[in-house]
């Protein structure tokens, strides 16, 4: 299954807020497809995830915040594809990007 994701012009039309809680929601897709053993659709949730974060690396509005995203992109890799060494789990990432999407909900006016 492939998945084109968004123009880097509109990723970088978003705040760190809404990119990041776009991350998210890809990742709680991927989790719950893991969950559900299907690991095909749980590899493309995390494709996706992982393709966001790299536009959000790229991002030039984003390079003083550059440390806490790569640092995600770190320990998702250590949970998803490593031995987590950081005992990450499900609900630690459902809560870590639901704020996330809360922050991005408050700069709308939501």
């Amino acid at each position: 299954m492939t998945h084109k994701g968004p123009s880097e012009e509109r990723w970088f039309g978003l705040s760190l807020m809404e990119q990041l809680a776009n991350v998210g929601c890809d990742i709680d897709r991927a989790i719950r497809w893991k969950n559900k053993d299907n690991i095909v659709y749980s590899d493309d949730a995390l494709s996706r995830a992982f393709n966001l974060l790299f536009l959000t690396i790229k991002d030039p509005k984003n390079r003083k915040r550059l440390k806490e995203v790569v640092r995600i992109k770190e320990l998702l890799i250590d949970y998803f594809m490593d031995k987590n060494v950081y005992f990450s789990t499900d609900e630690m990432w459902h809560k870590y990007f639901l704020d996330y999407n809360y922050m991005a909900a408050l700069e709308k006016g939501r």
